[in-house]
């Protein structure tokens, strides 16, 4: 199963460039999704005004090179490793998400695009991946769905409660969690509950896709934006109205050092 291209055994009844056409729709509602959100929302005119007022008070010069620096310096830290989760569980669980989805997304698109058919053979590799990206996400998601969440973990509140908010990561878990059920009852060849499967698949992952106006879905695309932005900040000598970590200890809106007593 781990190293079997499961839409290249679709392909048996489902013609390849229909499953391209609707990777291809997919990929549409993200860039829509995201403009849409930007518009109505006037995100991007948020962080270039504040990008100007930050220059405009700006204490010192940032240097090109300075400036090369910070940005790689996000890209390690705020992006590639979720610094800005102080918490360690829910790092490690964002990260499972986090690279689980960009690797499920590419190699889902690969196989789609490049090896439709079992006229054109998936290297094993590159269908073993796309299991472990689904397993990294179902795992990162339902760790932090029933055990990290906030009103679960300190509130109480029911792990099955469901706000607008939820949106993003219960149709990302449903999706990969369908993806993967199906994927395992077409290699068991039971085309019945293969289909159920198949439709909740596409279900959830439309809604994951076409729902991003209402979801957290672009935030993976402003958070950079807003890190970067912060770090510039701090950088020029001027003061981020971003908010800090909601896990690091502060002082005076500090969050570099322990409380002091004195």
């Amino acid at each position: 199963m781990f190293t079997s291209n499961p839409f290249a055994e679709l392909s048996a009844s489902v013609p390849p460039a229909v499953m391209q056409a609707y990777v291809a729709v997919m990929a549409f509602l993200v860039v829509a999704g995201t403009l849409y959100e930007i518009a109505h929302k006037m995100s991007a005119t948020y962080f270039f005004n504040n990008w100007r007022l930050s220059k405009k008070k700006a204490k010192q010069q940032v240097g090109g090179g300075r400036m090369v620096a910070i940005a790689v310096q996000t890209a390690v830290v705020d992006i590639m490793t979720s610094g800005e989760f102080c918490n360690v569980r829910r790092r490690l669980a964002h990260l499972l998400g986090m690279y689980g989805f960009v690797i499920y997304v590419v190699t889902t698109a690969i196989m789609v695009f490049a090896y439709p058919t079992p006229a054109t053979p998936t290297p094993a590799v590159l269908a073993t991946l796309w299991y472990i990206a689904a397993l990294m996400v179902c795992l990162g998601g339902y760790w932090f769905w029933f055990f990290i969440r906030v009103d679960v973990a300190a509130e109480g509140n029911s792990p099955f409660r469901f706000v607008r908010a939820d949106v993003f990561i219960v149709t990302l878990v449903l999706s990969t969690t369908f993806g993967l059920i199906w994927a395992w009852l077409q290699t068991a060849g039971n085309t019945t509950w293969a289909t159920v499967f198949l439709a909740l698949y596409l279900i959830a992952t439309t809604v994951l896709f076409g729902s991003i106006p209402w979801s957290k879905f672009s935030h993976m695309f402003f958070k950079p934006a807003a890190a970067f932005e912060k770090r510039m900040s701090e950088a020029n000598g001027t003061r981020s109205n971003l908010p800090a970590p909601a896990d690091a200890p502060k002082i005076f809106g500090s969050t570099l050092q322990q409380p002091q007593h004195y």
